[in-house]
């Protein structure tokens, strides 16, 4: 596999080995011997898989007790995958990176605990899967606005295109008010 860094310390691009032919591919999304060779020495404890609709944004998620690190990939579809760092003790508190996953690419992007993560649908539709450090807890959950100038997010969306949203994510909270971490 080939691990790319990103603009964000500890944020990655993972590109898994894939072999294909005529038939199809194979890869290996998740190998715990690989990955901890590699540096990321992870132990995960939940799978979560999403669908959704072109134009459908999801995030910026993050929980402040028992923090999510997330391994994300697309299998159907592409999105554009963002992470933004929520460390105030990170040099790059409050910047943010993006990157497009797609089933054609095969990429997967590492977001450690500490991140606030969202996503936004370019293709028709997209499954979304995602591998996590932690467990879900709502009632830790924070979110913070997708369209927060002092982030400055640049979503490609089309001019005068405004996301689909969930009621929780339309009423995410300004970066100056959220909750961040250490």
């Amino acid at each position: 596999m080939n691990i790319t860094p990103t603009a964000l310390a500890d944020v990655l691009i993972i590109e898994p080995k894939v072999f294909g032919d005529a038939r199809g591919f194979f890869l290996e999304s998740w190998n715990q011997e690989k990955f901890a060779a590699a540096g990321l020495d992870l132990n995960f404890v939940q799978d979560n898989h999403s669908r959704s609709a072109h134009g459908i944004l999801r995030g910026l998620h993050y929980q402040m007790v028992r923090p999510q690190g997330k391994l994300v990939r697309v299998t159907q579809g592409e999105v554009f995958d963002v992470a933004v760092d929520m460390r105030q003790s990170s040099p790059q508190f409050g910047q943010w990176v993006g990157v497009h996953l797609s089933a054609e690419n095969h990429r997967m992007l590492w977001v450690p605990p500490g991140f606030a993560h969202g996503f936004v649908v370019l293709s028709e539709s997209a499954d979304f899967l995602y591998k996590c450090t932690d467990f879900y807890f709502p009632e830790h959950e924070r979110c913070i606005r997708w369209d927060d100038p002092d982030i400055g997010i640049t979503w490609p969306l089309t001019v005068g295109q405004t996301p689909l949203l969930s009621a929780k994510d339309a009423a995410g909270l300004a970066f100056k008010l959220a909750e961040a971490y250490p």
